[in-house]
């Protein structure tokens, strides 16, 4: 059985959601005869750049003319080299042949600079697709070759829709709030928020999925006990902020994905010096080793603040 993200992965431009920006001026592009000889794909994982990319290349070629590589572990000068002795050789059937170069970013500067040439002047029959998830990271002079298409997270109603409209599908019975509480925990990610929603298919084996199974699976904390937090805070209620993080721990919480729905329910409020304080603890608790000591200082600090 295929996993539920590869069975509905869009298979044409109209299926892609949350990226009409980057769909319409593409199709335009096509329909205008005006394809770019490179493309740059940005975005977090999930928002469709792979997807977005096989799509173009399927338009553009056949499967024989596409050629998809993983930067991640293809990334030495050697490598490059190979692309760049391939590219001289003219489609075998289509008018155009189609590199898809993923996590481009994970090249090495050698290997930047080893395809940079034929990034400049390609031959007319070859489109380059580099796809990435940290841009930054790219020599400005591959950057400015390229047309750059920053890919958006999804928002939680897009994703919500897509959820409900697939698990109709599966015959897959789920309550409203464990759609949004799934939408809502991708954090702008569709493939995340499928694979959640897997994960949730196969906890509850056939039984409707419920808020609460979704909380269990993803080691999330009810929105309400999140506002009661807020609200300590807010009221400078030290006692109760304490008392609150000791049950919220004890649940055995995914700290990573608190801090997260903790972010949802202040950016919610619009405060905007305890939302900077939760906001630096995401980047600061990834790797800590006492998760709850920063939690529940960074509510203590807010507080006083």
């Amino acid at each position: 059985m295929k996993s539920l993200y590869r069975e509905y992965r869009p298979k044409s431009f109209a299926e892609v959601i949350g990226q009409d920006h980057i769909t319409k001026t593409i199709q335009n592009q096509i329909k205008a005869d005006r394809i770019s000889h490179a493309y740059l794909f940005c975005g977090t994982r999930g928002t469709g750049k792979t997807t977005v990319a096989k799509i173009l290349a399927k338009t553009l070629t056949s499967e024989i003319d596409t050629f998809e590589i993983d930067a991640a572990s293809n990334n030495s000068v050697q490598d490059v080299r190979e692309i760049v002795d391939r590219v001289k050789y003219p489609p075998v059937v289509g008018k155009y042949k189609v590199y898809i170069i993923d996590e481009v970013h994970m090249f090495s500067g050698s290997a930047f600079n080893a395809i940079l040439k034929t990034l400049e002047e390609p031959p007319s029959y070859v489109v380059f697709i580099l796809c990435t998830t940290e841009p930054h990271k790219l020599l400005p002079t591959v950057q400015s070759r390229c047309l750059r298409f920053d890919f958006r997270a999804v928002s939680t109603e897009n994703i919500s829709k897509l959820l409900t409209k697939i698990l109709k599908k599966e015959n897959v019975t789920v309550t409203t709030e464990a759609v949004l509480s799934l939408a809502g925990a991708a954090c702008g990610s569709v493939r995340d928020a499928l694979s959640y929603a897997e994960t949730a298919m196969n906890y509850c084996g056939g039984k409707e999925i419920t808020a609460s199974d979704v909380a269990t699976i993803l080691g999330t904390v009810d929105d309400k006990i999140l506002k009661s937090l807020y609200d300590a805070i807010v009221a400078k209620k030290t006692n109760d902020i304490k008392k609150i993080v000791d049950k919220i721990f004890q649940s055995g919480i995914n700290t990573n994905m608190l801090v997260k729905n903790f972010i949802s329910v202040i950016a919610n409020e619009n405060v905007g010096q305890i939302f900077k304080t939760f906001c630096e603890l995401e980047t600061n608790i990834k790797n800590s080793l006492d998760p709850k000591s920063h939690f529940e200082n960074a509510c203590l600090v807010a507080a006083v603040g």
